[in-house]
């Protein structure tokens, strides 16, 4: 081995084993900030079972162990650690393939994967380096994520200042985000952007954890202030070449075999509703009784293409509107065509976001009534969102849960799947955005079982279209319907009388964001 190839082996090495240090040491939910960013790569990159992830820099296997439960088994996992001694962790699952490299790449030259991942690995030392080296190791459009502690973080730079006072330093040398992206796109990765995530950091106690996790990912996408965060979120792509990729299917639950009615409201979506259709057959063939595609009286060519669709799949149904326009006079056209036992709602640019809609079917078949894809989970990924459309929708959610004596996250994203008799019994007034308000608060007061699962949501791009939504115009819908909703719950009047509550029902929200008290319990506990 060369020096340099020494030299490098040694920074890989050295920042493992300080990460594992400081997780194992000094973080107390070091558990559960693992499970977040398990959970956000599988979302940032749309994970399809069968696709493999390389981890490199895995050390003691904490982060391992919690990709391994992420993908279900789904996804062959390398594990690659830079001590050259280590045997493998007992915490790493038997499939999980474990590496202890000599060198990088080493034994790994010639393989390529479809992902890579790494957490707080880069180093100033090697980076550029390293990043060719996994860039080598990536297939023709795979992806890469990492994880890297932000030097611009107020209480790391405080704990560096305190350890030179007593002597110690931090053996890291630390990328900007504007270093981390430079170097990206020198490298030759397309697609860079890197993001400051993370708010989560000590010093944390009980009541700060629940607080921060709440708060974190409005910090996030805060101007000015996201610059503070504790690490930063990198995520690239190789550039891809035209290959044949094998065909995946998501359909592992018989029960929903043909079940399934896909409503999407459509206007001037001419350049999307074909890839969302293609999407859905290829994932989801099996579940799909039909695709609603309901053309709000388009000035496109949106009604063709969906015709065109329709002659090759008698599944696939144009409902056509003539005006007046509104994606909730759209959405309540396409429930009153819908014909299967459950109803997919979803937006017409959402074909991004397919694999993780896998998670809302297996809910659907635990029993619960209803399956709403939360963007403001801890484990989603929410990225370049609208600063002003966050505040609003926490705003919203916080009245909402206080007047409606509920608790939930994330009940107005139009990424919903209702059972058919929940869909029968919706009384939808709004002509706008605030239908997703309606079809997410009216199941809960009726006393249906809601279940909020994390998706992934990343600020539209040019080649996706542009929102119609307008925060200011649209704004005042969503406060009606929750006025009309207390009314009902209070004194069963107004506008939502006909809205009928099942007998003896209760209040049965869950969520996958019951994570958001367990950190708290844990520490209770530990404490």
């Amino acid at each position: 081995m060369s020096t340099s190839d020494q030299s490098i082996l040694q920074t890989l090495a050295l920042r493992e084993k300080t990460r594992d240090e400081y997780l194992v040491r000094r973080d107390p939910i070091a558990t559960d900030r693992l499970r977040w960013r398990a959970q956000s790569f599988r979302h940032l990159v749309h994970l399809l079972p069968g696709r493999s992830i390389l981890e490199i820099g895995c050390g003691k296997g904490l982060f391992t162990q919690q990709l391994a439960q992420v993908t279900r088994a789904r996804n062959p996992i390398t594990a690659v650690t830079f001590d050259s001694l280590a045997s493998k962790p007992g915490n790493i699952p038997e499939p999980v393939e474990f590496i202890a490299a000599g060198s990088f790449p080493d034994t790994l030259s010639g393989r390529h994967f479809d992902y890579v991942v790494a957490i707080d690995l880069l180093d100033k030392r090697n980076c550029a380096v390293v990043l060719q080296h996994v860039l080598e190791l990536l297939k023709p459009g795979g992806q890469v994520v990492f994880y890297e502690s932000n030097p611009w973080n107020v209480v790391l730079k405080l704990r560096r200042l305190l350890a030179r006072v007593f002597g110690r330093t931090d053996p890291r040398s630390l990328l900007s985000r504007g270093q981390l992206y430079e170097l990206m796109s020198e490298v030759g990765f397309i697609r860079v952007f890197a993001v400051f995530n993370d708010f989560v950091f000590a010093p944390l106690s009980p009541r700060l954890i629940w607080l921060l996790r709440n708060l974190s990912i409005i910090l996030e996408n805060a101007p000015g202030i996201r610059t503070l965060a504790g690490s930063i979120l990198v995520h690239a792509q190789k550039p891809p070449r035209l290959v044949e990729r094998t065909a995946v299917s998501l359909t592992e639950h018989k029960a929903l075999w043909r079940a399934i009615s896909v409503v999407v409201p459509c206007y001037n979506e001419e350049m999307n509703i074909e890839p969302l259709v293609a999407g859905l057959r290829r994932l989801y063939d099996d579940y799909l009784h039909e695709i609603i595609l309901v053309d709000d009286n388009s000035k496109d060519g949106t009604a063709a293409v969906i015709r065109s669709l329709a002659a090759v799949d008698d599944r696939i149904r144009l409902v056509s509107r003539t005006g007046p326009n509104g994606v909730g006079r759209a959405l309540s056209d396409g429930y009153r065509a819908a014909t299967g036992q459950y109803v997919l709602t979803m937006d017409c640019d959402f074909q991004h976001l397919l694999p993780e809609i896998s998670d809302l079917f297996d809910e659907a078949v635990k029993g619960y009534d209803v399956v709403v894809g939360s963007r403001f989970s801890r484990h989603s990924v929410l990225l370049n969102y609208p600063f002003g459309k966050i505040v609003a929708n926490r705003g919203f959610h916080l009245i909402a849960q206080i007047l409606l004596l509920r608790r939930f996250r994330d009940l107005t994203n139009n990424l919903k799947l209702l059972r058919r008799e929940v869909v029968d019994q919706l009384h939808l007034v709004e002509p706008w955005f605030a239908v997703n308000a309606e079809t997410g608060l009216q199941p809960l007061l009726m006393g249906y079982q809601v279940k909020e699962v994390p998706i992934s949501w990343i600020n539209r791009t040019p080649d996706m279209g542009m929102s119609s939504f307008k925060l200011a115009q649209v704004g005042w819908g969503y406060w009606r319907v929750l006025g009309r909703l207390w009314l009902r719950s209070v004194f069963g009047m107004g506008a939502y009388q006909k809205v009928s509550v099942r007998e003896g029902a209760r209040h049965t929200w869950r969520a996958t964001d019951a994570d958001r008290l367990r950190p708290l319990n844990e520490n209770k506990r530990s404490g």
